[in-house]
């Protein structure tokens, strides 16, 4: 669920109240007082949108790029997921190409770490909608295969809290980032520790199995997590057989392919990721 005009934290809490835990909660920042109140904002909700279309009616517009970063920044520092939106390939409404000002805008968000970029009037109204989001995922392959996309994500990576997921998160990134990981399996209920993982931004796909198709559902906004419902394991010994048949199973990795593992035991209950295993596809 989407917040347009949030103003204050307390308008999450009032939308929280309404909502439950029927949705996760997007707040869309288009006001200079939710700009104000961002960080208190984004600690409320599930994940933030830069909504810069009304934003940049409510703020001159040359503001317009240093608060997107600013934005990007805080919720990468908080492990919150964040869109860039509007006007991302605008052109391309009524044109098969996009301008190079666009294409840049696009590369921009996607190396200050954005978890998505979104398009909207391209794909809901325009002419072009399959070539626009063609050209979306082109953009940003080509920014994260590039050479300096990891170098700029480490000089801004977010320092880690003093919790057994986050110091596995962190583990699993410097794992992907020796060996060659094609895959980094974790079991997950509530869907936080694979929202951790995402925050450290490894090397590798983040495959997230989990019981609950709105947990599934949920994670999809989010950088690098590629989702898959399974059923709650009930014995530790199925941990890795059940991760490296799901790895390969969704074509992220074949046989002699080395796969980490995450995974919180007992089985069950949320916020209890503890384990790590790094094993080979037979």
């Amino acid at each position: 669920m989407a917040l347009s005009f949030v103003q204050r934290p307390e308008d999450i809490v009032e939308a929280r109240e309404l909502i439950g835990d029927k949705a996760f909660l997007m707040a869309k920042i288009e006001k200079p007082s939710a700009v104000q109140h961002v960080e208190a904002i984004a600690r409320l909700c599930d994940a933030i949108m830069v909504a810069r279309g009304d934003l940049g009616v409510e703020v001159p517009a040359e503001h317009v790029p240093g608060i997107q970063k600013d934005i990007i920044a805080t919720c990468r520092r908080l492990g919150r997921p964040v869109v860039v939106a509007t006007q991302m390939l605008e052109s391309m409404r009524f044109s098969p190409a996009p301008t190079r000002a666009e294409v840049t805008d696009v590369a921009t968000a996607v190396a200050e770490g954005t978890d998505a970029v979104m398009l909207s009037a391209e794909t809901a109204s325009g002419d072009y909608p399959l070539e626009a989001v063609q050209m979306m995922s082109k953009i940003i392959r080509q920014v994260e295969n590039g050479p300096d996309y990891q170098a700029q994500l480490d000089v801004g990576r977010p320092q880690a809290e003093a919790t057994a997921s986050d110091a596995i998160s962190c583990a699993i990134r410097r794992i992907s980032a020796i060996l060659p990981v094609a895959a980094l399996v974790n079991y997950t209920e509530s869907g936080t520790s694979s929202l951790r993982a995402s925050r450290e931004r490894p090397t590798a796909t983040i495959l997230s199995l989990t019981p609950s198709r709105h947990t599934a559902r949920r994670l999809t906004v989010a950088w690098g997590i590629y989702s898959v419902i399974n059923e709650r394991l009930q014995q530790v010994e199925a941990v890795s057989s059940t991760a490296l048949q799901a790895a390969q199973a969704q074509g992220l990795a074949k046989p002699g392919d080395t796969v980490v593992i995450t995974a919180g035991i007992p089985f069950g209950q949320p916020g209890s990721t503890n384990t790590l295993r790094i094993e080979t596809l037979p």
